[in-house]
């Protein structure tokens, strides 16, 4: 696996504008980590494998084990409705939306930019500036207002702002900040120690700035621009936590050792909760299909129980993460990257080889 994954990541650092980290692991060890790009194109300062990078909607995961460890407390239950919880009143969310629902995209709740249906989410910021939205709340503005795309429960639409109000649910149970809960909770018990909210006008040591590309006419790369303006200046509840990726790999473990959660609710987290599912063609391996989760989402082939990859994506612009995990064979792999490139053609690639060497035999 070493020399394939060496040959892949080479090609696209080369070829298709990867900057970033890549690591795989199997049942623990480290069988490949690399660094390449830049973590400062100005300065030409190098990306290193223990740079900490924007995984964007990776985030989310952070904010369902925060959501799970409150209900295995026994201060929230998933089927508690979120108008019960926070204040949402004069909002158009719909009094029947649940917190699980909010977790597994089925609230059917509409969001900020509709990503789905081609919006752009840099365009909230022209005549709004970005460096406002610090907090959940900041956010409520920006969907909360708007008519849902469908009944809660009857279907299922990747919301980025479903776990904004999980966010604020966190927030009013705890009497903390999420930013101040999740740090506690889940980055401090796991020793994630180069993981953190890291503000984008502040001085963060060892942290990627994200470039988005720019391209000439005949759609070839130019140059690049920084993203500053392209997104909150700090993360919340729905994406934006920086971190490394072995740090990554210690918040998997200590959600399978029972650091975060007990044995319940970790199998839970690691497990489909979504009746609704999506063949998934092209991957060259027979059967699979999606399923979502809790903020996780799962590659099944047939229908077999046990998932074939648990795995979360991010993007945001000029920013890019992926986190797999194949579960039968232990094996992990943690692909982040700091300019626009396509870290899913990059984990399609690997995840095949993986497929045909550990599971097609």
């Amino acid at each position: 696996m070493r020399e394939f994954i060496e040959e892949i990541c080479n090609h696209y650092a080369t070829e298709r504008n990867f900057s970033g980290v890549c690591m795989l692991k199997i049942k623990g060890e480290t069988v490949f980590e690399k660094a390449y790009g830049y973590a400062n194109r100005a300065f030409k300062i190098k990306n290193e494998i223990d740079t900490s990078f924007d995984t964007a909607s990776v985030t989310k995961v952070f904010t369902a084990v925060a959501i799970l460890q409150l209900v295995e407390q026994g201060q929230l239950r998933l089927d508690d409705k979120i108008v019960n919880i926070i204040d949402l009143k004069g909002t158009k969310i719909p009094e029947d939306v649940t917190i699980e629902q909010l977790l597994n995209h089925t609230s059917g709740i509409a969001d900020d930019a509709d990503e789905e249906a081609g919006e752009d989410y840099a365009a909230l910021f022209i005549h709004s500036p970005n460096y406002v939205i610090r907090e959940c709340k900041d956010f409520l503005k920006n969907f909360a207002y708007k008519e849902p795309n469908f009944k809660a429960g009857s279907n299922v639409r990747y919301c980025n702002c479903s776990f904004i109000l999980l966010g604020l649910a966190i927030e009013k149970m705890t009497g903390m900040k999420y930013q101040d809960y999740i740090d506690k909770s889940i980055f401090e018990k796991a020793s994630m120690t180069g993981t953190g909210f890291f503000s984008m006008d502040e001085v963060n040591e060892n942290t990627a700035e994200g470039y988005i590309n720019i391209t000439g006419k005949d759609g070839n790369l130019i140059g690049y621009k920084k993203n500053i303006y392209s997104y909150p200046p700090i993360g919340t509840a729905d994406g934006g936590a920086y971190t490394t990726a072995e740090d990554l790999n210690k918040f998997l473990v200590a959600i399978q050792d029972g650091t975060l959660l007990n044995k319940e609710y970790s199998d839970i987290l690691m497990h489909p909760c979504c009746n609704f599912y999506e063949a998934k063609e092209g991957y060259e391996i027979p059967g699979l299909y999606k399923k979502n989760g809790y903020a996780f989402e799962f590659f099944k082939i047939n229908d077999e129980r046990e998932p074939f990859c648990i795995y979360k994506d991010g993007c945001n612009y000029g920013v890019s993460a992926m986190f797999s995990y194949y579960p039968e064979n232990e094996i992990s792999l943690v692909l982040l990257s700091n300019q626009e490139c396509n870290v899913w053609a990059m984990r399609k690639e690997i995840q095949l080889e993986i497929y045909k060497k550990y599971y097609n035999q």
